[in-house]
């Protein structure tokens, strides 16, 4: 599997970049820290780029090692090791604790494996250049969007899901296997590049051909423009964000 990527900080970010993405010969984990609201007391002592930075090394030790078990057992594998290096430390039991997305692929001979936990989708074409698209859109169903709100539902029943304190949040990510044969072609992408089609209205199809013909950093590159250009109160959150794209291009099976 051959596979590109341009993970970015915003452009108006002071801090570091908090998008996360690692590869190897047959796997990409995309991870997307959410950022810390000012005056927020998260109860942990560490940022969240740590918590992303940490999670992405639990996640590639058994990913690197051709862990055969299930992608949602690996992440809660990985969440339980991080709480382990701070529960001495943090208060676990803040629900604004640092968190993540995440997004990853696995390929084998047979299958491709997806994960998608919140925000952070997977895109997979086919060979007659069909596209699926994973999302996890629980975020955006919401009731309502207050600092009190997000608070109450973060990693509840009913509410959404991210990678923080709770292992049990892996396995409500959106997962699922394609047939090898059926896919050619794999976007992994942090909000802050899918809003190209999520928040800007492009189709999908367009997304993975802005991919496909010109790169990531062309992908990003539009998404920085209309960034700028939109005019306010037409979008929800952050006018700039981290932005992640990868291209995976997946060989003929053997």
């Amino acid at each position: 599997m051959e596979n590109w990527s341009v993970c970015e900080p915003a452009p108006d970010r002071l801090g570091p970049n908090e998008d996360l993405v690692i590869s190897g010969p047959d796997f990409v984990v995309v991870l997307d820290g959410a950022t810390a609201g000012a005056g927020i007391d998260s109860g942990c002592r560490h940022s969240v780029a740590w918590l992303v930075a940490r999670l992405g090394t639990q996640l590639a030790i058994p990913l690197l090692r051709r862990s055969q078990s299930p992608l949602a057992e690996l992440l809660a594998d990985a969440i339980t090791a991080v709480r382990g290096e701070h529960a001495d430390t943090c208060d676990l039991a803040n629900p604004d604790s640092p968190s993540s997305t995440v997004a990853m692929l696995r390929v084998s001979d047979e299958q491709v494996e997806h994960l998608v936990l919140a925000d952070s989708p997977v895109v997979l074409r086919a060979p007659d250049r069909r596209v699926t698209v994973v999302a996890d859109d629980r975020i955006d169903l919401l009731p309502e969007y207050t600092f009190e709100a997000v608070r109450r539902l973060r990693n509840q029943p009913g509410g959404f899901w991210v990678a923080s304190t709770e292992p049990k949040a892996a396995y409500e990510a959106v997962s699922g296997t394609t047939e090898r044969a059926a896919v050619e072609l794999v976007a992994v992408l942090t909000d802050g590049a899918s809003r190209y089609s999520e928040r800007y209205g492009h189709p999908w199809e367009d997304l993975v051909d802005v991919l496909d013909t010109a790169g990531p950093r062309k992908l990003i590159d539009k998404v920085r423009r209309y960034d700028t250009d939109a005019a306010v109160g037409t979008f929800r959150g952050k006018r700039h964000d981290d932005a992640t794209a990868v291209l995976c291009r997946l060989p003929l099976p053997r």
